[in-house]
């Protein structure tokens, strides 16, 4: 059975992670799997950082929400085209 430890620390110097744990005996095997927190900027903060970006992003959208700039595609007619790609049947 696979039990979980879950700590939280910071990446030290070259790139060091240390865990303590009473958990833990010495010798036990274990797996590491790291997860990273955002950086804290948001995708969207990021592309309204600077006038270009924005001006950009909001020319975008307001494309996006015009109907007359809308493509609309059947699902036979995505199949008749991408069928070969996915290896459907035919």
């Amino acid at each position: 059975m696979i039990n979980g430890i879950k700590r939280r620390g910071v990446v030290g110097k070259n790139g060091k992670i240390e865990i303590q744990t009473s958990e833990l005996s010495e010798g036990t095997v274990v797996e590491i799997i790291v997860l990273v927190e955002p950086n804290g900027q948001d995708e969207t903060d990021y592309l309204l950082s600077n006038q270009a970006n924005r001006t950009q992003l909001l020319q975008a959208i307001e494309r996006a929400e015009n109907p007359e700039n809308l493509v609309v595609v059947t699902p036979e007619e995505w199949h008749e085209k991408y069928r070969k790609g996915l290896f459907l049947p035919a």
